[in-house]
């Protein structure tokens, strides 16, 4: 069977942003399927609309599914996952967080916005039941993730922690259009699972 990945793009994202079409044209080019679907309402993502798309557009997730979220796409990711009771091949988390810098909560619509994202639990207990291939990649100057998630993925999830030089948010705007890093650890996951 096939192996499949779902990129999941992040707050005001969209599926040709930045580096999800290099990686995509990458992942095709070894036989994936790839798919990077437009998350509803970016401008204001919301929980439950965002992780029951995800589930429609995933449908069956088994060993041969895996994952790339970024910033709030991996939250996404994360929230998918402990509604799952199959084994899936694994997720790779750029930029995730369970915090932010006052930067990027600066007016009082985008702390309206990430309110429910904060104070509603993640069952990181039962997402790890789903596979024990996470990756966490950060950013040394990351202006709305303080490096602290690092630990949260690290002791929560049981995640492996790579820490990327100068990448700032890994979006288009910091001009990041290929992250190689996310590259191997996927390949890396699929040969291991």
């Amino acid at each position: 069977m096939p192996k499949r990945v779902f990129i999941i793009h992040g707050w005001e994202g969209y599926p040709e942003e930045g580096w999800f079409p290099w990686l995509k044209k990458e992942l095709e080019a070894k036989g994936y399927i790839v798919e990077v679907p437009s998350m509803p309402e970016s401008e204001a993502p919301d929980i439950g609309k965002w992780v029951s798309f995800l589930a429609g557009v995933v449908k069956k997730a088994d060993k041969d599914t895996f994952f790339v979220g970024h910033s709030i796409g991996c939250q996404a990711v994360l929230r998918y996952l402990q509604t799952v009771d199959a084994k899936i091949g694994g997720a790779v988390f750029v930029a995730g967080w369970v915090s932010l810098t006052p930067m990027a909560t600066r007016t009082k619509e985008e702390r309206k916005i990430v309110k429910p994202w904060f104070e509603t639990p993640i069952d990181f207990d039962r997402i790890r039941k789903t596979t024990r291939n996470f990756v966490a990649v950060f950013s040394n100057n990351d202006p709305y993730v303080p490096l602290e998630n690092a630990e949260t993925y690290k002791n929560r999830l049981g995640a492996r922690i790579i820490i990327e030089k100068d990448k700032g948010h890994f979006s288009g705007s910091d001009e990041v259009t290929k992250l190689p890093v996310v590259l191997k650890e996927l390949l890396g996951m699929a040969k291991t699972k």
